[in-house]
Parts: structure tokens; C-alpha cells; sequence
């Protein structure tokens, strides 16, 4: 998961990157000019599978109302040296979905913000059923009949971006936008071709489903669906 991070402190910066990284994080330094830039250009759909974590600098309210009246929707998590009752409450009260304090821990800091992404995806519980697949939110490898199919990293962010959404079209570039980031460029379609050929032939290893799950719309994108074997019938 990609997790923007304003923390000025170069020490605490250097400790956040071992810690985070070991949890999966991909972490993008940001500094206080970032706030000033068009922040409405992380609206894709992609990108709002990103977070951030934002230190409790002075700036820390004037930062999270930026992200907010710019329309994002992402998961803000502010981290703090000392418990405030009265500036946690003010944080959470200007849009910031958690108010941590140090030292940050990666699996806490995962979970948490995987909470807050299924809540605005819609999804309550931390798995997801689709026929014979059950597609886990919080980190763990996606099971058919029980059965693990071990994903790599990359594969692994891009299942969790169909599976949240599952039975909707996720288009490439919002897939190459959450695993790689906002892309200003078309992504390059053949990355993702590869990796969903890569889940499927592993779906495939485990029992036969890959063909009846992960469908290519072609010309938009993808779709998780227990329905597409269905589809891609009938149009033959």
C-alpha cells in the first residue's frame, strides 16, 4: 500500500521507513509544498487506496483540511509523540480517520487504515465471498475452498483492489495507480497483463476457477466476478 508521509524529523523519518516497509508499506516522503499543489489530482480511482500519516507538526490542521476540501477521500492517520485527548478530538473533527501515538507500529498501522478503506468501499467485514473464492482485507493471501493461493506483494495489491470492488469493471489505470501510484502517464497495460495472468495461472493451481473470476472487459479493465464465466459464454 502506498502511504504518503509528512514527518520533518529526518531520525523519526529513517525509523518509520524500516518499520513500515517491513509491514508492506511504499512510502513517499511529502514536505509542506505538497500541500500547496492541486490535491483534487488524487481523486482517481486508484489512488484512493493510498494514505496518508502526518506528523503533529503546527501545520497538521491547515494539511488535513487541504486533503478534505480538495475532495479526498483518503484514510488521514496523524501521529503524535503524547496522548491529547483535546487535540486528537480537534484532528478527528477536521476529517482525519485515526489519531495514533509513537512509536507507530506497521501491523496496527495497516490494519487500521484497512479498516477505514473497507468502511468507504462499503464492506464491514474483513473478508469477501465471491463463489468459491473468499477474498481477505486484511493482508492475508485470498482461499479457494479453503484453499491458500499464495500471492506475491504486487500480486497481492492488485487482487485486493478487485476484490474490493468485486462485481464492478476496475479499470487499468486505477489498478497501475493504487500498486505504482498516481500515474500522469497511460500505464503501461502489459505490467498488469502479466500480473493477472500470474493470479489466474496460481487461482488455476489450486482448482480451476481463474476463468470463471477474474474477467478481462476489454477495452475498461477487469472485474473479481462469480458471474463472468457466465458472461464470457454467452458472448461466444
Amino acid at each position: 500500500m502506498q502511504l504518503f508521509v509528512h514527518e520533518p524529523r529526518t531520525e523519526r523519518m529513517q525509523g518509520l521507513n524500516t518499520e513500515l516497509s517491513n509491514a508492506g508499506f511504499s512510502l513517499v516522503p511529502i514536505n509542506d509544498a505538497y500541500f500547496s499543489r492541486d490535491l483534487s489530482l488524487l481523486n482517481t480511482e486508484g489512488a484512493m487506496s493510498s494514505a496518508f500519516l502526518l506528523a503533529d507538526t503546527e501545520d497538521v490542521s491547515h494539511q488535513i483540511e487541504a486533503l478534505r476540501s480538495a475532495g479526498c477521500a483518503h484514510p488521514i492517520v496523524v501521529m503524535r509523540d503524547f496522548r491529547n485527548a483535546q487535540e486528537t478530538a480537534h484532528t478527528l473533527n477536521l476529517g482525519a480517520d485515526q489519531d495514533m501515538v509513537i512509536p507507530i507500529k506497521g501491523v496496527e498501522l495497516l490494519a487500521r487504515i484497512n479498516a477505514t478503506i473497507r468502511r468507504t468501499k462499503g464492506h464491514t467485514a474483513k473478508e469477501i465471498h465471491v463463489g468459491r473464492v473468499t477474498a481477505y482485507l486484511d493482508g492475508r493471501d485470498p482461499e479457494i475452498d479453503g484453499q491458500r493461493v499464495r500471492l506475491s506483494s504486487k500480486e497481492h495489491e492488485i487482487f485486493h483492489q478487485l476484490a474490493l470492488n468485486a462485481e464492478r469493471v476496475v479499470s487499468k489505470a486505477a489498478i497501475y495507480d493504487s500498486v505504482y501510484a498516481v500515474a500522469e502517464v497511460p500505464p503501461f497495460d502489459k505490467v498488469l497483463d502479466v500480473y493477472i495472468c500470474k493470479i489466474r495461472k496460481k487461482f488455476d493451481a489450486v482448482a480451476d476457477t481463474s476463468s470463471a473470476y477474474i474477467e478481462t472487459v476489454h477495452g475498461r479493465g477487469y472485474r473479481l466476478s462469480a458471474d463472468a464465466f457466465d458472461r464470457q459464454q454467452t458472448a461466444r
